[in-house]
């Protein structure tokens, strides 16, 4: 999943952060990008069959003893247009809070199957009802397992994009821009090839906090 999404950032280079969690993963596009002229259904499909293809292309290169079988892997998807900067914000948050909240009830529900000797039934039953200090709970007291202690990746989901990418349409001349000229093929080449050099940086951090996007302003432009 994750190296599918870097092959995605680096094909489509508008995209401008990417975070992962389970088997899912957000792409979210740089505000002024242009992309296919903000057709949704062409910037959709474009997303979904890169992520697709590059994901069973690249199956052997991680799972060389395990070919791939019918039914062949497919991904589904949907595109947004959220209409505020805090739109996006409480979009993000709330796929983390989801990263949390599942990662956690996984966390429990295997150690009680795996090292509580539970079946997945009874270990389902005894996680009915609970909160996530009772989680924690269960697993230090009977399992002396710290959660806070667990892999960053699995707690927080992964987060992909550029230190901090230049602008889109940065070749363009102000006096252009002004007049609403689109930039030339040519142009728009040189662009993505510089933004897809970029080296894409992995991340596990808290992407609910002020911290982040204060740190990363270009993902939360005034205009």
């Amino acid at each position: 999943m994750n190296v599918a999404a870097i092959a995605v950032l680096k094909e489509i280079p508008d995209i401008a952060i990417a975070y992962g969690i389970s088997d899912e993963f957000s792409f979210v596009f740089d505000r002024s990008s242009n992309l296919f002229d903000r057709r949704k259904s062409k910037i959709l499909t474009t997303v979904v069959s890169t992520f697709t293809s590059y994901y069973v292309h690249l199956w052997l290169s991680h799972f060389g003893d395990k070919d791939l079988s019918p039914p062949m892997p497919s991904f589904d998807g949907r595109l947004v247009q959220y209409p505020s900067k805090q739109n996006l914000r409480d979009y993000m948050s709330w796929r983390q809070v989801d990263c949390h909240i599942n990662n956690l009830y996984n966390t429990t529900f295997w150690a009680l199957v795996q090292q509580g000797q539970m079946g997945t039934t009874e270990a389902e039953e005894a996680l009915k009802g609970t909160n996530a200090a009772d989680k924690n709970e269960i697993l230090f007291s009977r399992f002396g397992i710290n959660y806070n202690n667990e892999p960053e990746q699995y707690k927080k989901g992964s987060l992909y994009g550029t230190q901090k990418p230049g602008p889109l349409n940065s070749n363009v001349p102000q006096s252009q821009k002004d007049q609403g000229v689109e930039p030339s093929k040519t142009e728009r080449e040189k662009e993505k090839k510089a933004r897809a050099k970029a080296e894409i940086k992995l991340e596990f951090v808290d992407i609910i906090s002020d911290v982040f996007w204060e740190a990363r302003p270009w993902l939360l432009p005034d205009n």
